[in-house]
């Protein structure tokens, strides 16, 4: 028998072994145990966190006739009957995955809507899957509009998209939306963990917990790695060939590459960088992992507890948080940050990667820049009874300033207008004038 891959051959079967999608589960499971079915339904969501699976899981409740032949509509499928055993195998024939991508024309889906007025030939419902619905024409979308709003009761419609944005608000308006979300890593690598335990494959938790961070957020993404991590260990998968294989920077490298800097020792630094070049890393991955670094950094710095005990650097992060100030890993972050913006147009990754450093080691508040601190201000401690104590104490009345006399200021001089004294040489003498009056009498 040929080798199957891991996302295939452990796909979930049920809803029970459904991961990640705890809500949307449990809303299914109880439309279905109340028998209030929907007949349309819009699931959307990143690649590889189970649409497709979800899709064949509805089918087989739909359609799923028990063991004996007798059953209905369920939300604990058998997996035993023809109906369930076909959709597993995907060989039913009331059951069609249509790829919207190339099927997207009007006239294939006329065509689709004219095979969906047929009744059921084997099953309970004729349930169609239309994945990646965002990639039909306008046209195509108008032409489904009416069968989408009142098809056959024996027809389900189940869309699946990882852009509902695009998806035209007259079909949104019909369907019922369950919108996936992203995998955990923690949720992923356990997930990993259990696959592992019945292939017989030792893992360790640290090289799981790398894979599911690298999934971001995808359980087929990470199921795929594993495979890719199996194959490469050649038995069993350590964190040190996970390294190897993606080509990734270690936490504990990039820890002491990060205190190199905090503490302004520009050779060691630099010395540092170019081990990592040696190894074969990519430092374009390199600065996108001193971002993450630097965001942990800052969390364990406002909220110790955030910090995974399951982290293997978690000491080397605490001591990371204790010698940089807030306004340093901030400062960082953005450098960082602005640095996988400017790498492609850096003469080389370890230029752009260098210049970096030197940027945050250049950028360094005063007084930090040869490793020294600057001296934080004493706050003085205040318990409950120091400050009820403060306020009970009398206050003493302060002396009074000695008053001193205002000083008397003195009027403004007043200049009196020159006067002008007449010339009594020029003046005629009285008699001349009392003479003149009397001759004239």
């Amino acid at each position: 028998m040929s080798y199957q891959v891991l996302a295939r051959k452990w796909r979930p079967h049920d809803f029970d072994s459904m991961v990640g999608q705890d809500a949307v589960v449990a809303a299914l499971k109880h439309a279905l145990d109340e028998n209030r079915l929907h007949h349309a339904y819009l699931f959307t969501g990143t690649r590889g966190v189970g649409k497709t699976t979800l899709s064949r899981i509805l089918a087989k409740c739909l359609n799923c006739t028990g063991e004996d032949g007798k059953g209905g509509v369920t939300s604990h499928p058998c997996g035993k009957c023809e109906a369930c055993r076909a959709i597993d195998e995907g060989r039913f024939v009331d059951y069609i995955e249509i790829d919207a991508a190339s099927n997207r024309s009007v006239e294939e889906m006329t065509a689709l809507l004219e095979r969906a007025m047929y009744a059921p030939t084997q099953g309970r419902y004729k349930v169609y899957m239309i994945d990646e619905v965002h990639m039909l024409t306008t046209h195509a979308f108008n032409a489904m509009l009416k069968t989408l709003e009142e098809p056959p009761e024996y027809v389900k419609f189940i869309l699946a998209t990882t852009d509902p944005q695009k998806v035209p608000m007259t079909v949104l308006s019909r369907c019922l939306q369950f919108n996936l979300r992203n995998m955990s890593p923690q949720a992923v690598a356990d997930h990993m963990e259990n696959i592992l335990k019945q292939e017989g494959i030792e893992a360790e938790r640290s090289a799981l917990l790398l894979l599911g961070k690298c999934a971001r957020g995808s359980m087929r993404d990470g199921l795929s790695l594993l495979d890719q991590a199996i194959a490469y260990a050649a038995g069993p998968v350590t964190l040190k060939s996970v390294r190897e294989m993606l080509g990734v920077i270690g936490d504990e490298a990039l820890v002491d590459l990060m205190m190199h800097v905090a503490s302004g020792n520009t050779q060691a630094a630099l010395a540092e960088a170019e081990k990592l070049g040696s190894e074969g890393l990519s430092y374009t991955e390199a600065v996108r992992a001193m971002a993450g670094l630097m965001h942990r950094v800052a969390l364990v710095q406002r909220v110790p507890e955030l910090l995974d005990d399951e982290d293997t650097t978690s000491a080397g992060i605490r001591a990371l948080a204790k010698a940089m100030t807030p306004e340093e890993v901030q400062l960082d972050y953005q450098i960082a940050l602005q640095a996988r913006n400017d790498m492609p147009l850096a003469p080389d990754e370890y230029a752009g990667f260098t210049m970096a450093i030197l940027r945050m080691m250049a950028f360094r508040p005063a007084g930090t820049r040869l490793g020294l601190k600057v001296p934080e201000k004493k706050e003085t401690a205040t318990t409950p009874a120091a400050t009820a104590a403060a306020a009970a104490a009398p206050v003493q009345p302060a002396e009074p300033k000695p008053q001193v006399a205002p000083e008397i200021a003195e009027p403004p001089a007043v200049h009196e207008p020159d006067i002008v004294e007449p010339n009594i040489s020029d003046m005629p003498p009285p008699w001349e004038d009392d003479g003149g009056e009397h001759g004239a009498g």
